[in-house]
């Protein structure tokens, strides 16, 4: 009788920590990025009341007779289910489809977490709503950026006046009329940028000179200044599709426009876009070139894969940073520090850092967030089942009390 109390005792301490995990997982059940827990029992090492006994020629064999002596919470497992996706529409929030952890520096100590509700401190440094700091990789001066090396915080250059980039190549299409008479001409304007961000209008003049043949000369300004062009004699085949130039490009040489280098007008080739003369409408225009004037970040935009690419008001995008993304071999052995906020430890593994969808690593989901993984039904299910089970241990105690009284009351 008194070992059945011990073991109703220890029924009560085991179902006390259960709805304390309960409790937490339902305060828990609008935290975003929380991952449930659960409670998990294991029975006390029974102690033998009589020992197995072996079988022999006269007698049979005897199985060991043994009373448990309770219950004892054998571990509180984390769940890492993904939750439902919030949809926020702010720039800077962001949810992981799939495995991983955002990683963060807080104080120096190395934390990892699902939240990705991320925020701009007054450095301009990306930060956890708590403060901690985004890691990440920032991208080199052209956009690049290296994920090999070491991680580091995410800098937004708010306001960043973004250098002029002087035209170098501009990539022509369209088509000269076949019909076109010798002398005839066609015209087209396009603008280029110098090394100081200065746009130029550059005017394309194309003559017929012969049957499938065009003579093309540039001028700039106003008044117009002429432009020496190389390589500036096109000619077409009986398909309609360019023959020469041989490389499909003309070259304005270094110099002949002030703050302008070389610049390759290209006339696509075979490809798609190209150059042709055909029996239709005349039409050249540039359909893609480089070079951009001064312009300032204006806002920032977040892909799947955690570059953080900034758009600037002269038109250009550029890659400012990539977020990395942390994944473990055993996530339910880290550390939890928050509820949102977990850490290494030594069953974890280690932290493999990386970019979001490569290796076994989920994609990031971009204005959005991750809700809790907490079903408060099944969470509901629990408690009442907890209930029970706590008023049941109770039972076995105030029985196991009048048992004893009656064992008291024999001596009367």
């Amino acid at each position: 009788m008194i070992r059945s109390m011990y073991a109703a005792v220890s029924g009560l301490r085991a179902h006390q920590t259960m709805m304390d995990v309960v409790g937490n997982n339902i305060a828990n059940v609008n935290t975003h990025g929380y991952k449930k827990s659960d409670a998990i029992f294991h029975d006390v090492l029974s102690q033998v009341i009589n020992g197995a006994g072996a079988p022999t020629e006269a007698v049979g064999g005897s199985n060991p007779a043994q009373v448990g002596l309770g219950t004892t919470l054998g571990a509180i497992a984390q769940n890492f289910a993904n939750g439902a996706l919030q949809n926020t529409n702010r720039d800077l929030d962001m949810a992981l489809q799939g495995d991983g952890f955002f990683s963060l520096v807080e104080d120096g100590v190395q934390l990892y977490t699902r939240a990705g509700s991320f925020f701009l401190d007054a450095n301009n440094n990306l930060v956890s709503s708590g403060g901690a700091f985004v890691q990440g990789w920032m991208a080199d001066a052209t956009g690049e950026v290296v994920t090999s090396g070491a991680s580091g915080q995410i800098t937004i250059p708010v306001g960043e006046q973004a250098a002029p980039i002087t035209t170098s190549s501009v990539n022509l299409g369209g088509n000269l009329p076949a019909e076109a008479a010798v002398g005839e001409t066609q015209v087209s304007s396009l603008n280029i940028y110098d090394s100081q961000g200065k746009t130029i209008t550059l005017e394309l003049t194309f003559t017929k000179t012969a049957t499938d043949t065009w003579q093309m000369t540039a001028t700039y300004g106003d008044p117009p200044t002429p432009v020496t062009v190389t390589d500036s004699q096109l000619q077409f085949g009986a398909d309609g599709r360019m023959v020469a130039p041989a490389d499909f490009d003309a070259n304005i040489a270094a110099g002949s426009i002030p703050n302008v280098g070389d610049v390759a007008l290209t006339f696509g080739g075979l490809a798609a876009g190209e150059v042709t003369q055909v029996a239709a409408a005349g039409s050249i225009s540039a359909i893609a070139q480089d070079g951009a004037a001064t312009g300032q970040l204006l806002g920032v935009t977040v892909g799947q894969d955690g570059t953080i690419t900034g758009a600037y008001s002269n038109g250009r995008v550029k890659a400012i940073a990539q977020v990395a993304v942390v994944a473990f071999s055993n996530p339910e052995g880290l550390e939890r520090v928050s509820g949102t906020m977990w850490r290494a430890s030594v069953n974890s593994g280690l932290a493999q850092i990386g970019t979001a969808s490569t290796g076994g690593r989920g994609q990031i989901a971009p204005g959005t967030l991750e809700m809790s993984n907490v079903d408060l039904a099944e969470e509901f299910t629990t408690l009442i089942r907890t209930q029970r089970g706590f008023q049941a241990n109770s039972r076995v105690i105030t029985t196991s009390d009048e048992m004893l009284q009656e064992v008291v009351n024999l001596k009367r």
